[in-house]
């Protein structure tokens, strides 16, 4: 191992734990200036997520929006890309899934409606994707801010389509008719029956997400694409002089991105709702970012910082239950605290490690 180099372990696995606990640290603190135990804050955070079947029926469907839009910006990560629309592009995605489901829903089964409505949220969050991409790629337009902008058009789009096109008549409700039996992903508690889930809407698109795990793993380190994309990501220069286009890269790498932000709809539009709503996304696109960075842009790294977030959501609930002076917006503090040491902060322990290794790999060379 050359020297200012860490090894894999101490890079993907203990800086973000180093990261994690200063958040929590930190967040103890905050708890303590309010007045209340720390560790009976932990207690029912932790309770309230994974001691029962209900909480870990919430925790996994927390944890799959978290999945697939943590995918969505690792994988434009890896090409150099800092895709922040992956809110619009999981709204976006939530309407081609709701067209599929809507069109299909009453003439054949779910298992049949479901690769449609699979495709549906991909092209139509990849469609989402197609011009923030183009005008990175052909006209120089900053990716962070045409992505930024396209979550708001994607906002005001669907309030449009909601309130005047898809809704049904003689309601006032902005969104879509239910789905029938053909258009509704099964939820878990009606799969394992053995296992109490309670009323947690936990369906088959987490398997499905960890599927898509598997795919972009696949995609991202045994594939010539893969390789192209990150080579382009660590020197774009470089890996255009070996002919490797900058353009096709940029479009090709923002099409997938968007493509796995818009799978995110099938958890809450097919599996929870089973109707399209307004603000369905719910910020798990922006949450997505703090999932990627501390996921490392790796998949396993991306399911390990989904389920943490989907303990921090469901948790943080239980918690401003049982202790009332933690209130919701605490909760919103401790989340944005774990972000913050997991994504701007992230390198703030580095040194310290780097210089830690550097001089252990050198006594051990020396003896």
């Amino acid at each position: 191992m050359s020297k200012g180099q860490l090894p894999r372990w101490v890079d993907f696995g203990l800086l973000p734990a180093l990261n994690l606990i200063a958040a929590f640290i930190v967040s103890g603190l905050v708890v303590v200036i309010i007045g209340e135990d720390p560790f009976e804050a932990v207690k029912w955070l932790v309770w309230g997520a994974l001691g029962y079947g209900e909480g870990i029926g919430y925790t996994l469907y927390y944890a799959t929006n978290f999945i697939f839009t943590g995918l969505a910006v690792a994988v434009a990560f890896h090409a150099g890309l800092f895709n922040i629309g992956g809110e619009g592009q999981a709204y976006v995605g939530g309407l081609g899934i709701a067209l599929a489901c809507l069109a299909l829903d009453r003439f054949i089964p779910w298992w049949v409606t479901f690769p449609f409505a699979i495709a549906g949220g991909a092209l139509f969050g990849a469609a989402w994707a197609f011009i923030p991409a183009y005008l990175q790629a052909k006209r120089g337009s900053h990716i962070v801010i045409t992505t930024i902008m396209f979550n708001f058009i994607a906002s005001a789009l669907m309030v449009y389509l909601l309130s005047n096109i898809l809704i049904p008549q003689g309601t006032m409700s902005p969104s879509t008719r239910n789905f029938e039996a053909g258009g509704q992903l099964p939820l878990l508690r009606n799969v394992f029956t053995s296992f109490d889930f309670g009323q947690s809407p936990v369906n088959l698109a987490f398997f499905l997400a960890l599927a898509v795990c598997v795919v972009v793993w696949l995609l991202i380190w045994h594939t010539k694409l893969g390789y192209e994309i990150r080579s382009f990501g660590k020197n774009p220069d470089a890996a255009a002089y070996a002919g490797i286009s900058p353009v096709r890269i940029t479009i090709i790498t923002m099409l997938i991105s968007g493509g796995l932000a818009g799978l995110m709809g099938i958890n809450v539009v097919m599996g929870e709702q089973t109707r399209l709503l307004l603000d369905f996304a719910g910020g798990a696109g922006f949450v997505g970012i703090a999932v990627a960075l501390m996921g490392r842009g790796h998949p396993i790294g991306i399911i390990l910082a989904a389920m943490l977030f989907g303990l921090l959501y469901q948790g943080g609930a239980e918690l401003a239950f049982e202790i009332p002076t933690i209130s919701r917006d605490m909760i919103v503090v401790i989340q944005a605290l774990v972000i913050l040491f997991a994504g701007a902060l992230e390198h703030m322990f580095r040194p310290a490690v780097v210089a830690f290794f550097d001089r252990f790999s050198s006594d051990t060379a020396e003896a």
